[in-house]
């Protein structure tokens, strides 16, 4: 795992812990391992400067392309939702401001994600690499249809919501596998975990209710819907 900034050279460590204290555990994020990572990523770096004083704040931030970075304590329900260990191969949809993408490489072996925006994706890529992440692999397409070639996975994420699972992801989710996703119409959606068990077979679960920026994709929402996107939040 990279070296990030030590908490003495860093203004916003205690903001960092303020988040995890009281924003995760009062609302039941118990996983140590996740919570000391958000105590150390720097989730400030992943927003816009203007807007670095607001970046440990309990809501959503725009990154530009209307898409935004997700609230933190969504970010930790959809993360402990996948139930790293630490040797997962990581499939993640929606690579966004990068910020999610740094929590699952500091808890999985391997994340491989995709972003269809390529100005975001490179911004992502260039911030992730200079904070040192070395297990990170980044692709520009249409995430709803995975990453067939480094299948199967798992662990899969996904960071918008869908009308319905996309057929893609479940194929490429291993056995044991746990696929997380936002599904729903363009108003709200349920988060949903399917894990693919031992025999193969997919047991559903629903996590509770939630709101994010459609998943556009050949087994999403289509492309033209998109400007309804800018009402839209997390």
């Amino acid at each position: 795992m990279p070296d990030l900034q030590k908490p003495a050279d860093d203004p916003y460590a205690d903001a960092r812990h303020r988040m995890v204290d009281t924003q995760l555990i009062p609302r039941g994020i118990t996983d140590r391992r996740l919570l000391a990572v958000m105590r150390r990523v720097p989730r400030h770096r992943f927003v816009p400067s203007h807007l670095w004083g607001q970046a440990y704040n309990d809501y959503p931030l725009p990154i530009g392309e209307d898409q935004t970075i997700s609230q933190p304590y969504i970010v930790a329900l959809m993360t402990e939702a996948l139930r790293l260990a630490g040797p997962e191969k990581v499939l993640e949809i929606g690579t966004g401001s990068g910020y999610q993408t740094a929590i699952l490489a500091e808890l999985a072996a391997q994340v491989f994600s995709i972003e269809r925006l390529a100005s975001l994706a490179h911004q992502a890529e260039r911030l992730l690499e200079s904070l040192g992440y070395k297990n990170i692999r980044l692709r520009v397409g249409d995430g709803t249809l995975g990453w067939p070639d480094a299948a199967p996975f798992d662990a899969i994420l996904v960071t918008a919501g869908a009308p319905q699972l996309p057929g893609p992801l479940l194929e490429q989710l291993g056995l044991n596998g746990r696929l997380v996703i936002p599904v729903g119409n363009q108003y709200s959606q349920n988060l949903v975990r399917v894990t693919r068990t031992s025999s193969g077979d997919l047991k559903t679960e629903q996590l509770g209710g939630c709101r994010f920026v459609r998943l556009i994709g050949a087994y999403g929402w289509h492309e033209q819907d998109r400007a309804e996107e800018k009402n839209w939040f997390l």
